[in-house]
């Protein structure tokens, strides 16, 4: 009983996600969050001020479903799959880490120092969430879609403009926690 607690292994989630993808693509419909978001600002009325929010939301209506999962499965992995263990990380990661003003390292997965309420509702919190997000909002726009939609739909159906944008992410990435990170915390 003790194993149904524990996060499923690769070899059980790796096949699950493959075939969720095939019966996405069979379909003839794609994941992705972004897409998810603009089905809810429809629905919510922003179709009659901003052409891009006009169209058949209703043909959408499955994409709420991988909100509700989405909320659904974090609900289930938080509360009973999470594994309260510390992480083994190296020394070097922690004493970076250590540097940028994180304390007990490794003994969960979300540092309080970035995701405690205290940490949201400061002043740098709440510039860091809009201006991330208004970030986040252009560039999957611009890009497309999210890192979800193409890294999993877009890989998995070969698209070149899809791998293109995982690389930008990836690079993205690096540049955000090497270079602007540093001067953020």
């Amino acid at each position: 009983m003790e194993y149904i607690l524990q996060p499923w292994p690769w070899f059980i989630t790796g096949p699950l996600l493959a075939l969720v993808m095939f019966l996405l693509l069979y379909f003839g419909r794609t994941f992705g969050m972004s897409s998810n978001l603009r089905t809810l600002c429809a629905i919510g009325g922003a179709g009659k001020r901003v052409e891009f929010f006009k169209f058949d939301w209703k043909s959408q209506r499955w994409n709420l479903v991988v909100v509700l999962g989405a909320i659904l499965g974090g609900f289930i992995a938080h509360y009973f799959l999470s594994n309260p263990i510390n992480i083994d990380l190296s020394e070097a990661t922690v004493k970076d880490l250590n540097a940028y003003g994180f304390n007990n390292v490794g003994e969960s997965l979300l540092p309080p120092e970035l995701f405690s309420w205290d940490a949201v509702f400061s002043l740098k919190g709440i510039l860091i969430l809009v201006v991330g997000g208004f970030l986040v909002g252009f560039g999957t726009r611009y890009a497309g879609g999210c890192t979800s939609g193409h890294a999993i739909t877009g890989l998995s159906s070969l698209q070149l403009p899809s791998l293109i944008a995982v690389i930008g992410f990836f690079l993205g990435g690096l540049i955000m926690i090497h270079l602007i990170y540093p001067i953020l915390f």
